[in-house]
């Protein structure tokens, strides 16, 4: 049946099969299946926000994870599993990761998933999912907590035997100390601008003081300043306070209260190109201008500062935070702007930061804190009523509780007071309870010691303090000095003060006072260590242990009792765990790791089959065996040893191995000691010769993911282009998705489409073998650059083979990011038949056109590069290989690094594209034609050599451009030649014909069509040959030869429409020139039906696309529906193996495919759309490497010619035949009956002379033969058409000829003609030469008119030539013979 390719101006393209709508919102994660030849489809998206990180298969059944709340419409809590048959989501208990899932592990074997990522629930960044019992645990190890406390990988060694988590934390093995979580506020969206520290100390709660600013901007949506204390949305209208245009600004802030800050949070406003630059602060009530610390992303280092002091303008960095040496007990604080760039200075956040986190016994001081999920809280028992202490700032005053107690009383039946602060983070704090001195409340008789308990989380036991409350001055008591571990984002330690067991003095009239005022936590260090033992005495002794960072490796089916609050077992230490032992010793030790700026951290670790392990992420390394190793380390002989040149100099997110290399992928440009500029994100690594290698020139963005596909390396990342060599800004357009070929050792067709930033690639189940994830724009099934091959799948699907390779993409060609607009395909099925479309059986393809003397061609459908405009079929005559030969306007680099453009040969089996040698063409090709070993080329180019442009030939077998004694195509004057269409004859195997815009070849006058003979290169007009342009050129078999554009005939004769007859080289228009409303831009023929034709184009003013049908007579419009922005560049019947319902415009084993760039009322956008007569059902959607939509330019084949043979119920013909002999046969038997009973009846009468003058000269009676066949075409129309015995007729068959016979057989032709039905009801026919059955002409009818239902040549002698459908006047309908 042949081979079939699709070109076009495109870089992904689907197949609409069903009635669902895609769409892709870049703010949700979705999830998109990649099948084995590498085409995507979508499986689901997440909610709003949500992210996919990690995902891996256990059978049947796949595992995704991230931060999300839902995916597919079902609610699941950051992991949820997928059953590709079934097409549903799970959710995986209800208990699962209270927090981001960032590494999934399956193993298979034990029917386990291992989970980690950053949360505390139910394990600390560790979980496991048992399958079998559906239930949720912490991991075997208990859990892995400090630093980030976050685990990015989990991969099993080269055995599969044991797991090795990677990450940031810091896990202690032995008996000594657990490594606590140090993690900063997990509340407060990240900022370079802060660190561990500051990230970790509680916003004070601003919501009822009095905040002033001044002066403010006029505009209402900006003059709030209460608005950028807690901003509840992004930098803009309502979240942002802005000062008048070109003033500096002061903003003050009174608590008009004791209140201890550490310093203050300031958040820059980026609207408009405004923002502040500089700024001061001072306290109130001192009026001091505070010298602030603070860190500088922008070089990693800490600085101080007092006035003014910098704010940076970097939208990356959303906020700073700026400290005071030491903490200030205040009143409030007063902000001055007094730098800014743009026309004024602004803020979107402002936030005053307290010493760590604090609780007050008044609730209405315990506000809720800016990013804060609750606020802290009291609860108390007995009787407490609120009094007033002056505090140390004059002029002020605290509200505290106190209850009286009755001395004597046991502390267990005394009032009790419990705070419970709100605490962010993790961290080393000192926690003072804050007791006012007795004198200035004048109550010393009555005050006593008290007992406080305070309760530090994270499994650590309470520490018990007698602290006294007979202080005469204020005092800040010290309860408690160590780790304060939250439990979980919403965490508050609880602080619970009491009678003390031995209460001290004697009280005052028997009675004591106990004091509640406020607990104050100060954080000293972010990063903490507790004590596996913690005394109930007040003592807070540590305990030493092995400490490890970043890596950790355990056995799979290992065990242990080890909770998150303790240390790991010595027994679980393994050989590679002293990786991590090394690695935190390189670093610096514990103490740098914590109390570092920027936590390091290890993103991903994989094992080569050598045994040496890699392990990739941000850090650099101070000491040991790898010192000065950056990003990237290898551990190999029981040590550390850095990568050649330092590692990389940017950071390190993924790693896998292929055979000898490690690949890595992250968000690097070269080595750490500069060596190589095209490692740009992704680099290959090669073991045995210790060596770095480029893959190619890099890419533009970050790579996020790398997975093993087997032959190929997928990437996934943040990236838009496949850098074409070191330096260069060239290169192929991958947004968010690439593969490389690692035996060809050079970027391959992914197979897929998508725009987007990619999260995660992962191999998948056995039905699907990968799964990719991301913020996703625009994904269709198949990524390719311009062509595809098409051919009958599985039960009759089509099947989609894309180029096998990339065309380079031009530096003009603007990319587009994830940010792109929500672009959606809506899928529209028109009936049964749509899915089983046979595209093997189709036949040709054609192009737009310019302009000539008559109405301008429309432009054509824009093909920007790279663009497939044209193919071709050759079958290698060396090789007897067929390959494909494609044109078009594009550009590629062949092997050896060749560079070629516009035309290619293409091999589908090998995937490779291989160059016509010698000069490339110069501009773009638009037709293709191979004949034998001859390929001819026509379009818009020139080639360097050859003269004229337009049209060449090049030889196939001998690899040259053939131009010997070929006179050159020729222009209009201030025009330029276009070839559009280039056909073989179908009556002279030496002949091809070349059509478009030209005005002469060579020295032969023929305009816009011209034949060329291939044996003798010599040119020949076409008849009288036509004006104009034409733009296509079909055929109807071997009669005549269409073309269609903006024509005229040689007599002027408007013909956007024309035929040339190949019998007598004569042109004639089809229909009225007037009847089409303008030029034609692609024209089609039913199966070389002459009376069956299709006219595609614009209006002559090109307001509107239309598309026309010619039924042998008329004209008529089908094309409703099309939209403006319509642009038709082919038509091509094409057959179906489901049949629809047949009408009076198209059989119902066809349809009509119309290709180019279709736009329809009821679907939107497509690239093809099929027509059955009646609607179009789109069928391929395509779009641009931009995510514009896309456009088909050609269909083509490889046969050389084809019909429509496909049938599924017997041919009209066929009928007919026999009804003939069926007739014929009741003819016969009733002339026999009759002849017989004349022979009767006569038998007794004489045989009389013969006397030819008593003929009357009327008497047809001599005219046997002709009296015969009148009787059998009056039969046989009858027994076509109806029966001749009407119900007024007579019934003797012998007088069939009568007139009311015929009247009835006219009445029953009526309602009974065959070629009134779906296959011909078009046709008027010719009057046959039947007086039996239409009475024949009257005496005094001269003619009578009729119409040709078949053409006829009219080549013989005498003979006049016909055209289907032209009308004629009949003067004798006899058949004298």
């Amino acid at each position: 049946m042949g081979k079939v390719g699709l070109a076009g101006a495109f870089a992904g393209l689907d197949l609409v099969t069903n009635s669902s709508s895609v769409t892709f919102d870049p703010s949700t994660a979705s999830l998109l299946a990649r099948s084995a030849d590498g085409s995507l489809s979508k499986v689901a998206s997440t909610d709003p926000g949500g992210s996919i990180l990690a995902g891996c298969a256990i059978g049947d059944t796949y595992y995704v994870a991230g931060n999300f709340s839902s995916i597919g419409g079902t609610s699941a809590q950051n992991i949820a599993s997928y059953s590709p048959s079934a097409g549903s989501f799970s959710a995986l208990g209800s208990n699962g990761p209270d927090g981001a899932v960032r590494a999934l592990y399956c193993d298979a074997s034990r029917k386990q998933l291992w989970v980690g990522g950053q949360f505390s629930s139910p394990g600390a960044s560790v979980a496991v999912w048992d399958i079998s019992s559906s239930s949720w645990s912490a991991a075997p190890f208990g859990g892995l907590t400090g630093a980030a406390a976050e685990v990015l990988s989990i991969t099993p060694n080269s055995s599969q035997s044991s797991l090795f988590f990677s990450g940031s934390f810091i896990a202690s093995f032995g008996n000594g100390s657990l490594a606590l979580n140090g993690t900063n506020n997990p509340n407060v969206p990240f900022s370079s601008g802060a660190t561990p520290f500051s990230s970790s100390l509680v916003p004070v709660p601003l919501e009822n003081a009095s905040v002033d600013a001044g002066p403010s901007s006029s505009d209402s949506q900006f003059s709030n300043v209460q608005n950028i204390l807690c901003p509840a949305g992004a930098d803009g209208p309502g979240n942002t306070w802005l000062a008048a245009d070109g003033n500096k600004a002061v903003i003050t802030v009174r608590k008009f209260a004791f209140l201890t800050a550490r310093g203050v949070r300031l958040g820059n406003t980026f609207l408009d190109g405004r923002g502040t630059t500089g700024f001061s602060i001072a306290t109130i009530p001192d009026n001091a201008v505070q010298q602030l610390t603070y860190f500088d992303p922008t070089d990693n280092q800490n600085k101080t500062c007092t006035d003014t002091c910098p704010l940076l303008t970097d939208p990356s960095i959303p906020y700073q935070d700026f400290l005071f040496d030491s903490d200030k007990d205040i009143t409030g604080f007063q902000l001055t702007l007094s730098e800014w760039q743009g026309t004024g200075p602004g803020l979107h956040l402002l936030q005053l930061l307290s010493s760590g986190a604090f609780a007050s016994a008044i609730d209405s001081q315990n506000g809720q804190s800016c990013f804060a999920p609750a606020p802290s809280n009291t609860s108390r028992t007995g009787n407490w009523k609120e009094a007033d202490a002056v505090t140390s700032i004059p002029g002020t005053t605290q509200a505290i509780l106190v209850s009286t107690v009755k001395v004597g009383t046991p502390s267990t039946d005394a009032p009790s007071f419990t705070w419970m602060p709100y605490v962010s983070a993790s961290g080393e704090y000192d926690v003072n309870l804050l007791v006012p001195g007795c004198t200035n409340f004048q109550d010393c008789a009555l005050r006593t010691s008290v007992k406080v308990t305070v309760f530090p989380g994270g499994g650590q036991q309470p520490w018990v303090s007698t602290i006294s409350q007979q202080n005469t001055a204020d005092a800040a008591q010290l309860i408690y000095r160590g780790p304060v571990v939250p439990t979980s984002p919403s965490f508050q330690m609880t602080v619970t003060l009491t009678l003390a067991d031995e209460p001290a003095g004697s009280g005052q009239n028997g009675e004591y006072e106990i004091v509640a005022d406020r607990v104050q936590l100060i954080l000293t260090n972010p990063n903490v260590t507790s004590g596996a033992n913690s005394s109930s005495t007040g003592s807070n002794s540590t305990g030493t242990a092995e400490r490890a960072f970043g890596f950790l490796e355990w056995p799979l089916g290992g065990s242990s009792t080890a909770s998150a609050a303790n240390a790991i077992p010595t027994s679980a230490v393994t050989t590679l765990d002293n990786l991590g032992f090394d690695l935190l010793n390189a670093l610096g030790g514990a103490s740098n790791v914590l109390s570092s700026s920027s936590a390091p951290l290890i993103a991903a670790a994989t094992q080569h089959p050598s045994g040496a392990i890699f392990l990739g992420g941000q850090f650099s390394l101070s000491s040991g065996s790898a010192s000065g190793a950056s990003n990237i380390v290898m551990f190999t002989n029981g040590a550390l040893a850095p990568l050649p040149n330092g590692g990389l100099n940017g950071p390190v997110t993924s790693l896998t191995i292929d055979g000898d290399k490690v690949y890595v992928g992250g968000s690097f440009t070269d080595t750490a000691k500069a060596s190589n500029s095209a490692l740009k994100g992704i680099a290959a690594y090669s073991v045995s010769s210790k060596s770095w290698s480029a893959l190619d020139g890099g890419v533009d963005g970050a790579v996020t993911s790398l997975d093993n596909s087997g032959s190929q390396i997928l990437v996934a990342g943040n990236f838009t282009k496949l850098l074409a060599s070191p330096g260069s800004s060239d290169g192929q357009n991958a947004e968010g998705f690439a593969a490389w070929n690692t035996s060809s050792g050079a970027w391959a067709n992914n197979g897929g489409f998508l725009i987007g930033s990619m999260t995660f690639v992962g191999n998948g189940t056995s039905s699907t073998p990968q799964f990719v994830a991301g913020n996703i724009a625009t994904s269709l099934r198949f990524g390719a650059s311009g062509f595809v091959m098409l051919q009958n799948g599985p039960n009759g699907q089509p099947q989609v083979t894309p180029l096998g390779v990339d065309f380079n993409t031009p530096t003009a060609v603007n990319t587009t990011t994830v940010a792109k607009a929500r672009r959606s395909h809506h899928r529209r099925s028109g009936a049964g038949w749509i899915p089983t479309l046979n595209v093997l059986n189709v036949f040709k393809r054609q192009t737009p056109s310019t302009t000539t003397n008559l109405a301008p061609l429309p432009s054509p459908v824009p093909a920007p590069a790279p663009a497939v405009l044209a193919g071709a079929f050759w079958t290698n005559s060396s090789s007897l290989k067929e390959l494909v030969i494609i044109g078009g306007n594009f550009s590629y680099t062949a092997a050896g690094g060749v560079q070629a453009a516009n035309v290619a040969v293409y091999d589908d089996a090998s995937k490779t594209l291989t160059p016509l040698h010698g000069n490339q063409p110069n501009g773009t090709v638009r037709s293709l034609l191979v004949k034998g070993d001859s390929l001819y080329v026509g379009g818009e180019f020139t080639v360097s050599g050859i003269d004229g442009s337009g049209f060449a030939v090049y030889d196939l077998a001998n690899q040259r451009w053939d131009s010997t004694g070929l006179q050159p195509l020729q222009a209009g004057s201030g025009a330029s030649v276009t070839v559009r269409s280039i056909t073989a004859s179908p009556v002279d195997d030496n002949v091809v014909i070349v059509a478009g815009s030209f005005a002469q070849a060579g020295s032969t006058a023929c305009r816009a069509i011209c034949s060329l003979n291939t044996a003798n290169k010599q040119w020949s007009a076409l008849g009288n040959g036509i004006q104009g342009d034409v733009s296509a050129v079909v055929y109807t078999g071997n009669k005549e030869l269409i073309a269609a554009g903006s024509i005229a005939l040689a007599d002027n004769t408007h013909a956007n429409v024309a035929s040339y007859s190949l019998s007598n080289s004569t042109w004639a228009a089809v229909g009225n020139g007037g009847d089409l409303p303008g030029p034609v831009t692609a024209v089609e023929v039913n199966d070389g039906n002459e009376s069956s034709v299709f006219a595609a184009g614009r209006s002559s003013d090109g307001s509107a696309p239309f598309l026309y049908f010619w039924d042998g007579k008329t004209w008529q419009s089908v094309g409703q529906g099309l939209q403006s922005s319509t642009d038709v560049s082919q038509l091509i019947m094409v057959p179906l193996q489901n049949t629809h319902d047949g009408n009076s415009i198209i059989e119902s084993d066809r349809v009509l495919m119309v290709s180019g760039s279709i736009s329809d009322s009821s679907f939107g956008n497509a690239s093809s759309v099929l027509f059955d007569g009646q609607s179009f059902t789109p069928y391929i959607v395509s779009t641009s490497e931009s995510g514009s939509p896309g456009a088909v330019s050609a269909l083509f084949h490889s046969l050389a010619s084809f019909s429509f043979t496909q049938r599924h119920f017997l041919a009209t013909g066929v009928v007919i035949l026999i009804s003939i002999a069926i007739a014929a046969g009741i003819v016969f038997l009733l002339a026999l009956i009759e002849i017989l009973w004349t022979l009767f009846a006569r038998r007794d009468d004489k045989v009389n002379t013969y006397d030819g003058a008593d003929l009357d000269a009327d008497d047809d009676s001599t005219h046997r033969p002709s009296s015969l066949l009148e009787h059998i075409n009056a039969a046989t129309r009858s027994t076509i058409l109806g029966s001749p015995f009407g119900p007024h007729a007579e019934k003797e068959a012998g007088l069939a000829v009568a007139a009311g016979a015929g009247g009835a057989a006219a009445a029953g032709a009526a309602h009974d003609d065959p070629f009134s039905g779906p296959d011909a009801s078009n046709y008027l026919r010719a009057e046959t030469p039947s007086d039996a059955l239409h009475g024949g002409m009257g005496p005094e009818e001269q003619s009578r008119p009729a119409y040709a239902r078949y053409s006829f040549d009219g080549s013989g002698d005498g003979e006049l030539s016909l055209k289907a459908g032209q009308e004629l006047e009949i003067l004798d309908d006899r058949d004298d013979a």
